[in-house]
């Protein structure tokens, strides 16, 4: 039993020794870790500002009275498609109908004075060709004629004008479009200063673009400009087309407009959008935004550098800016050509042994796509 124990002793040192070797062996702290690495590059970088902005159609009409009244009929509602000449609203027109009743009998009473003038005249001529009145009984029939007829000219011009003035009474749309806010109602009493409603034309927008004042200098026309939704997303591209040449008092800003084609109708008529401006361009490196990690409110990176006896892998602090697509503009801590790891970062340790495997640009978007 003892000689056995003995014999068991024996063989443990071997057994042990052989059990460290293999794991040894089998350990992959030892050995390098291998990591993709992209080469850093100089990308162009756009410097940009985002405002809000209004979207305004390029052809709207505000809609006003040209008379004083209450309102009788609304026949159109906010949003209806309507064609010149559309009737929109109608304002209470007895009192104007009523003048030009008045008017039209009073017409009517000197077309009777005029045909009466006209036939004394005739009569005049008659017993002044036969000798029987003086030219002056003759001249004062002519007068007289010719007097009535200028007064029924002028209440007939007075006719037409209440006519026309009728015709106010019924606001109707001058253009083709599409109307808007109806902010009155049947019963209201509207003035000449009194907005009705907008009709707008679909289609083509600008948008309006509040600047501050301090930017004002850098505004000039052709600037590019993105219109972004909520996401960040590009929904139109265009350029500054004008610039205010005056500051705006209340708000210290200038104002700025753009074209936007909406043939689609993806936005609307006084819709606020993030109108992107781009100030100018310039060179500088990128690093992909995978790439970045953030500790402690630092952004870190990794770089493989060759240290003589190997590639290491080295975290290092970098300064970022705005996002340029799926990459960040790096403003410090990266330069064009240093070798970024942009897989297995969250494995690494500073000083790790790393062995390069080259990214291309095609395999690095197509990553990124996945």
């Amino acid at each position: 039993m003892e000689r056995a124990a003995v014999c068991a002793l024996a063989f443990m040192p071997a057994t042990f020794l052989l059990g460290c070797q293999k794991s040894s062996a089998g350990d992959p702290v030892g050995g390098a870790v291998p990591v993709q690495v992209r080469i850093a590059t100089s990308a162009k970088i756009p410097e940009t500002t985002e405002y809000l902005s209004i979207l305004k159609s390029r052809h709207s009409a505000a809609i006003n009275p040209q008379v004083e009244g209450q309102i009788t009929k609304i026949f159109v509602r906010s949003g209806d498609h309507v064609t010149p000449g559309t009737p929109l609203l109608q304002i209470d027109p007895l009192k104007q109908e009523a003048t030009l009743s008045s008017q039209e009998a009073s017409r009517a009473a000197q077309e009777a004075n005029v045909r009466y003038a006209k036939i004394s005249l005739e009569r005049s001529q008659k017993l002044h060709d036969a000798g029987v009145i003086s030219k002056q009984e003759l001249d004062n029939a002519q007068t007289a004629y010719d007097a009535a007829l200028a007064q029924l000219k002028a209440l007939e011009e007075q006719v037409k004008q209440q006519t026309v003035e009728l015709h106010y009474y019924t606001v109707s749309s001058p253009m083709d479009g599409i109307v808007g806010d109806i902010p009155v109602h049947v019963g209201d009493r509207v003035t000449v200063a009194t907005l009705l409603t907008t009709v707008d034309e679909p289609g083509a927008l600008e948008a309006y673009i509040y600047v501050p004042a301090d930017k004002a200098p850098a505004l000039k026309l052709g600037l590019p400009v993105h219109l972004l939704d909520d996401a960040g997303n590009t929904m139109s591209e265009t350029n500054v087309s004008f610039v205010s040449p005056q500051v705006d008092t209340d708000t210290q800003t200038v104002l700025a407009k753009a074209p936007v084609q909406n043939p689609k109708s993806k936005v609307r008529i006084a819709q606020q959008v993030r109108a992107q401006i781009t100030w100018a361009m310039h060179e500088g490196p990128v690093i992909p935004v995978l790439a970045v990690q953030r500790i402690s409110g630092e952004f870190f990176a990794f770089l493989a550098v060759n240290e003589g006896k190997g590639t290491v892998a080295r975290q290092r602090i970098v300064k970022l800016g705005d996002t340029v697509g799926n990459d960040f503009e790096v403003l410090d801590g990266l330069k064009p050509g240093d070798h970024i790891i942009v897989s297995g970062t969250q494995f690494l340790q500073d000083g790790m042994p790393v062995t390069e495997q080259i990214q291309t640009e095609s395999k690095s978007a197509a990553a990124t796509a996945k």
